[in-house]
C-alpha cells in the first residue's frame, strides 16, 4: 500500500508499505478521505508540540471497515466510519473519570503515532463510530467539528450568553456553530474580513469584529457594555491568547481551544479583578463525536461550503504548499484516497 510520510519539516515522501494486519481488538480499515488540520500544517512546518519525525500525518479520517471482529457497536465489514484518533490508556486518573481526551499518556494518530495518510491502517475497534447517512466528505470533518463541540461543552454555555470566538479558522468556525446550537449570541473576531463575512453567513455569527480596528470598543458595544461571559480562543497564537483576557466579562470564562508551542503570560490584576475562570479544552470525547454526527445528519451543519479545496492522494504532495497560503481562501482541504 502507499503512504505519504512527513520525513522532516517541509518534506513529504510517498512510500510503499505492507498492508497491516489487525490484532486482537483492532479493525483493518480502508481510508477514503483525510481532512487537513492545523495540526498537520504545523507539523509540516516544524511548529507542532509533542511531535517527532518521520511521521505519517492525518487524524481527520473517513474510512470503510475491511475486517473487524465482534464489537459492542455491531460494526461490520463495509460499514462507513469515522475514527476517534485519541488513543488513551484507559487506567489513568483522567481515563477513570471519563476524560479520555486528556489521558496522561495520550497518543494521537498522526501526532504521537502514525496517522491516516495511507491506504490502509489498523485502529482499536472501540475507536470507530458509525457514519451511516454521511458522505465520505462529511465523515472526514467530524473530528474537526468535535473539537469545537467539546470546547463549547467545556465552556458550559447556556442560552442567551454572549460568546466571543477568536479565530475564524476551521476549529473556530466549529466553535461558533456549536455555540450557536447551544443558544449563545456569537461574536466572531478575526483579522480576515472575507473569513469574517463567511462566519456571519455560515455559523451564523450574530456580530463580526475585525481585530485590526478597535475590537475592545466594538465588543463592549455589542454586549451593551458587559463584555462576553465566555471567550473561546481558537487561534493557536500566543499574542492573541494573552490578549484574550481583555474581552472577558467580570465573572466570565476564558477557554483556550488552540495550542501554542510557547509560554503565555497575562496581567494578574486583570485576571483577578474579573474573578474569571481560565479553562483549557483538549481533543474531544465520544459524546462530542456523537453530537456532531447527529447534527450533520439533521442538516444543522453546512458541510458543503466548508470544504473548499481537495486533491487526489497521488497529487497531495504537490498541492499541500498552496493550502498553507491564506490568499488561496482555504477553509478545509481534504485528500481523496
Amino acid at each position: 500500500m502507499k503512504a505519504i510520510v512527513c520525513e522532516e519539516p517541509n518534506r513529504f515522501e510517498m512510500k510503499e508499505f505492507e498492508v497491516p494486519k489487525a490484532g486482537e481488538g483492532e479493525a483493518l480499515i480502508r481510508i477514503r478521505r483525510v481532512g487537513i488540520c492545523g495540526t498537520d500544517l504545523h507539523a509540516y512546518k516544524g511548529n507542532q508540540p509533542y511531535f517527532v519525525y518521520p511521521r505519517i500525518l492525518g487524524h481527520e479520517l473517513a474510512a470503510e471497515i475491511v475486517e473487524i471482529g465482534k464489537n459492542a457497536q455491531g460494526l461490520k465489514a463495509g460499514d462507513r466510519v469515522t475514527i476517534m484518533p485519541y488513543i488513551e490508556c484507559g487506567t489513568c486518573i483522567a481515563c477513570r473519570s471519563g476524560k479520555t481526551n486528556c489521558c496522561t499518556t495520550m497518543s494521537v494518530l498522526g501526532v504521537h503515532q502514525d496517522g491516516g495518510m495511507r491506504e490502509y491502517m489498523t485502529v482499536p475497534a472501540d475507536h470507530l463510530l458509525s457514519a451511516e447517512g454521511l458522505s465520505f466528505d462529511q465523515t472526514a470533518i467530524v473530528e474537526c467539528f468535535s473539537i469545537g463541540a467539546h470546547a463549547v461543552r467545556r465552556a458550559a454555555i447556556t442560552p442567551g450568553e454572549f460568546a466571543l470566538v477568536i479565530g475564524a479558522g476551521p476549529i473556530g468556525l466549529g466553535v461558533m456553530k456549536f455555540a450557536k446550537l447551544a443558544g449563545a449570541t456569537v461574536i466572531a473576531l478575526d483579522i480576515n474580513e472575507e473569513r469574517l463575512n463567511y462566519c456571519k453567513e455560515w455559523a451564523p455569527a450574530d456580530y463580526i469584529v475585525n481585530a485590526k480596528n478597535d475590537p475592545v470598543k466594538e465588543i463592549e458595544a455589542n454586549t451593551g457594555g458587559d463584555f462576553p461571559t465566555v471567550v473561546l480562543d481558537a487561534t493557536g497564537n500566543a499574542k492573541s491568547m494573552e490578549g484574550a483576557l481583555q474581552y472577558v466579562s467580570h465573572g466570565g470564562r476564558l477557554v483556550y481551544v488552540g495550542l501554542v508551542k510557547s509560554d503565555i503570560a497575562f496581567s494578574d490584576p486583570d485576571f483577578h479583578k474579573r474573578e474569571m475562570s481560565i479553562i483549557s479544552s483538549r481533543n474531544a470525547t465520544r459524546v462530542d463525536f456523537e453530537q456532531v454526527i447527529e447534527s450533520i445528519r439533521r442538516g444543522q451543519v453546512d458541510t458543503e461550503s466548508f470544504i473548499t479545496h481537495r486533491a487526489p492522494f497521488n497529487e497531495m504532495i504537490g498541492a499541500y504548499e498552496s493550502w498553507l497560503k491564506p490568499e488561496t481562501g482555504v477553509i478545509k482541504a481534504v485528500v481523496e484516497v
